[in-house]
């Protein structure tokens, strides 16, 4: 009796609104390649010319915006990128970028 009378009271706050959903995150890593237009330094960087950047990133992953963006350490990265210059190949090792977007 007591679970009926708790979904009763609690049901008009869940359509309500008046709780707040969570929110759905993901932080993408992707190679911080060097172009002609400067995105790279944006991005890793932290300036605010690469908040268009990471947010035309998620809106193309079908997230709503970019929360943040910035420089990953090769060290943070488990596993997923080589640490030697042998494996990079001949320009070296790409650098890397987080972008975290939210739905």
């Amino acid at each position: 009796m007591r679970i009926l009378l708790a979904a009763f009271f609690a049901a008009p706050l869940l359509i309500s609104g008046a709780i707040p959903s969570q929110a759905e995150k993901r932080i993408f890593v992707i190679a911080n390649s060097p172009d002609d237009y400067g995105v790279d330094r944006c991005l890793s960087g932290g300036h605010a010319c690469g908040a268009a950047a990471a947010a035309a990133y998620c809106q193309a992953k079908e997230f709503s915006a970019a929360v943040s963006y910035r420089k990953v350490n090769r060290d943070e990265i488990t596993g997923a990128a080589p640490t030697d210059g042998a494996a990079c190949g001949r320009n070296g090792c790409d650098e890397f970028v987080a972008i975290e977007c939210t739905r």
